[in-house]
């Protein structure tokens, strides 16, 4: 059972085998009694049963595309998912009595359990300069009080306007129509911290920042690559996926350094045979690689095929498509040719032979997918990852084709939407130009700053004014000293947000709490009921309607909040009818709909059952590139060297977790109970370092400013992961990922690549 909420979790580790499959009953009876413990069995009924279905409410866990109308299970969610929506629909509440018994300074020592535990925020909040307590305040008030602020900078640009991708594409087109009105384009997002790497890499070499797979392209292939993700903990309904697409006689090669539960075996719970029998192997064959070995792996791989080609011309690459379709071919095959299987070996801890396995697999399939997540896109060298990603597929012909692509598997609800509505600091001029044609007013054309160049600007004084809609940038951010002191020093910062986080507790002079309606909760605005729509990772767009009374009649929307903000801040500045957007949110759609390609008839093609697929052009043989063509890439990196004494960290979530809020200290699939303050290290490396099992270290941070970045206290848990490589749970070791590390091209941090040395410690005994 958890501790009650105004109790703070006692560490006490206990540690068992892994499990060896994932889901069953086991995760009913999780999903279950966390729900139950949040709210009454009636809000939890009408939450789950209602949700990922047509006309219900959408997940606001994870962006996985839910089957076709008709073809979804009445129960329509994962045991993660069941906890984030009750998590949210919880019963419990934060009132101006709690801030009165629990200053800032006391909650910034709270963890992020403990804080998420508190419930539902009622009303708007305020920390005035000098003062260590939130106290009530109007929304008249509140509004005002960051207008003022706003209206005050010397440019606009002394403003940053935060986005998480739990934000619903309404209220996200009408942030960045905000923010260019008031004229900047610092749009950060939590996409600058999880897939931009992604976006860039795609848009050089296919023109599209998506992916070009869908839930039928996945049942109906031959070979899935699953690299750097585990879908059991962090997508979990993608494993019923990967299932039909067992069942339908695919193969399965999964690339991690950590042997993930979810790539072994799953039991459907929805299924006969996932209850009583043995489930559905997920993974044929796992490549135990190390961090950042992924380009390696399929460079040598792309030369395997090329010499295929050689001893068999004509019957391994697809020359029609490369001719057709592709530019490039000749350098990149020069390159490829070159790599050296030493550098490989090196760089993979993989053998030649185990490759040319694979090399195998691939000569077998007429139809391949690479997934890939946040394993990939956390790395300095991710976005030529991805490119030579992109060029595998290209080799025979995996692009446009029925149940073949390249398939980022995004890990926030809306995250995908909110980009597709303008949440970027460098849109497009086609995007600007439609904005101005549609509103009257000239939008900035400079980029703005992302998130990591939003926190170097706070910390050089350059920001004045931080709002976040929705999200935990403290603890999403990397750094978390450097972040906390840049936020600290802007002049006023505000969360829209729906529950307590560590984001709360980093205040500027001034702070704001603008507690807002979750997805979960009937939203009534003055032209009746409204409903919201968001896109998930395969480019569906759809509906989601909340069903719960209000935690608090205090509640405003997002939209409303961002309206009324917009009035307060803009005035008639700009010819925008912001009280028709509160009052009715179709009318921000048909805005939309003259303005995003693919959203035309916005209103009417949303409510139909299965709402709206965005058109891909790569699936119709377009390439939105400087060539017109999708191009084939040289690409160069080392894989992260670890010198003597060292091991190579990488930063994950627990089974019990979703994003920055863990449910619990248990992460049963990996058989860690009672505590998050672990780390995950090969035998073999701690007979090297001369550690042991239970030995309480300190991880230490290695990067090339000197900086000594310590996260004090954690336990010692030998685990089979890749040699040299390490693993410890976020948001906990977020401090240790240097602002400056980040991915080359994409300025994502690197946070699944971070040298440290084990430093033991007797403090903690």
């Amino acid at each position: 059972m958890k501790k009650p909420p105004g109790e703070e979790p006692k560490d006490a580790l206990t540690v068992t085998p892994p499990q060896k499959w994932a889901a069953g009953v086991p995760a009913v009876r999780h999903a279950l009694e966390y729900s139950l413990e949040q709210t009454s069995p009636g809000r939890v009924g009408e939450t789950l049963l209602t949700m990922n279905q047509v006309d219900g409410i959408d997940c606001p866990g994870c962006a996985w595309a839910d089957p076709a109308p008709g073809k979804r299970h009445r129960n329509e969610y994962c045991e993660n998912g069941a906890k984030h929506i009750t998590d949210e629909a919880t019963g419990r509440r934060i009132t101006a009595d709690f801030f009165r018994t629990h200053p800032v300074s006391e909650l910034g020592r709270r963890s992020d359990m403990w804080l998420n535990q508190q419930g539902r925020l009622t009303e708007p909040m305020v920390k005035r300069p000098g003062s260590d307590t939130y106290e009530p305040i109007s929304w008249h008030d509140a509004l005002g009080l960051l207008a003022e602020e706003l209206t005050a900078l010397d440019s606009p640009d002394e403003a940053v306007f935060y986005t998480s991708g739990r934000a619903s594409n309404e209220a996200a087109f009408l942030y960045q129509l905000f923010a260019r009105a008031f004229g900047t384009n610092n749009l950060p997002d939590c996409s600058n911290l999880c897939h931009e790497s992604s976006g860039f890499a795609l848009h050089e070499t296919l023109g599209t920042g998506k992916g070009t797979v869908s839930l039928d392209d996945l049942h109906h292939t031959d070979l899935i690559f699953l690299v750097g993700q585990n879908p059991g903990s962090n997508h979990p309904r993608m494993l019923s996926a990967l299932e039909e697409a067992k069942h339908n006689g695919a193969r399965i090669i999964a690339v991690n350094p950590l042997p993930e539960t979810g790539l072994r075996r799953f039991k459907n719970p929805q299924k006969a045979r996932g209850v009583v029998g043995p489930g559905t192997q997920i993974a044929d064959r796992f490549l135990h690689i190390r961090l950042g070995g992924d380009m390696a792996l399929f460079q040598g791989l792309n030369r395997l095929l090329l010499e295929a080609e050689d001893a068999r011309p004509g019957q391994v690459l697809d020359h029609d498509f490369i001719r057709t379709h592709t530019t490039g071919f000749d350098e990149f095959a020069a390159h490829v040719r070159a790599v050296d299987w030493q550098d490989v070996a090196a760089a993979t801890g993989l053998t030649r032979e185990e490759i040319e396995q694979v090399r195998d697999e691939v000569l077998r399939s007429r139809r391949v997918i690479v997934c890939w997540a946040m394993g990939i896109t956390q790395h300095k060298h991710a976005v030529p990852t991805i490119r030579e990603f992109v060029n595998f597929l290209m080799l025979r012909g995996n692009l446009g084709r029925a149940g073949t692509g390249a398939c980022p598997v995004r890990g926030h609800s809306n995250v995908q939407g909110d980009r597709t509505v303008g949440i970027w600091e460098q849109m497009p001029d086609s995007f600007l130009d439609a904005l101005q044609r549609e509103f009257g007013f000239d939008p900035p054309r400079a980029h703005g700053l992302d998130s990591v160049d939003s926190i170097r600007a706070m910390r050089e004084g350059r920001i004045k004014v931080f709002l976040g809609l929705a999200g935990n940038f403290v603890r999403a951010a990397p750094d978390s000293a450097v972040t906390e002191d840049a936020l600290r020093r802007c002049r006023l910062t505000a969360q829209i947000s729906t529950k307590l986080n560590r984001s709360h507790t980093v205040c500027g002079d001034t702070a704001l709490i603008l507690p807002t309606l979750g997805r979960t909760e009937r939203d009534v605005q003055a032209d009746g009921e409204q409903f919201v729509t968001v896109e998930n990772s395969m480019s569906e767009v759809h509906t989601s309607r909340g069903r719960l009374r209000p935690a608090s009649p205090l509640l405003l929307s997002e939209v409303a909040i961002l309206c009324r903000l917009a009035r307060r801040t803009l005035g008639d500045r700009v010819d925008v009818p912001w009280e028709r957007f509160e009052a009715d949110y179709g009318t921000i759609r048909d805005r939309i709909s003259r303005i995003v390609p693919g959203l035309h008839d916005y209103n009417r093609r949303v409510v139909r059952p299965g709402g709206i697929q965005l058109p891909n052009p790569v699936n119709e043989g377009v390439f939105h590139t400087a060539t017109g063509t999708a191009l084939f890439t040289r690409n160069t990196g080392e894989a992260p060297g670890v010198p003597a004494g060292h091991l190579l960290l990488q930063t994950l979530r627990s089974h019990d977790q979703w994003n920055t809020v863990p449910y619990s200290t248990d992460d049963r699939y990996r058989g860690i109970h009672g505590s998050r303050r672990v780390v995950l290290v090969n035998p073999g490396d701690l007979a090297e370092l001369g550690l042991t099992e239970g030995q309480w270290v300190d991880l230490v941070g290695v990067w090339t400013d000197d900086t000594e970045r310590r996260a004090e206290g954690f336990k010692v848990v030998p685990y089979p992961s890749a040699r040299g490589c390490a693993a410890a749970y976020y948001p906990e070791t977020q401090v240790l990922v240097p602002l400056d590390s980040v991915a080359e091209f994409s300025n994502q941090p690197a946070s699944k690549a971070v040298l440290v040395r084990l430093e033991p410690t007797t403090a903690f005994t």
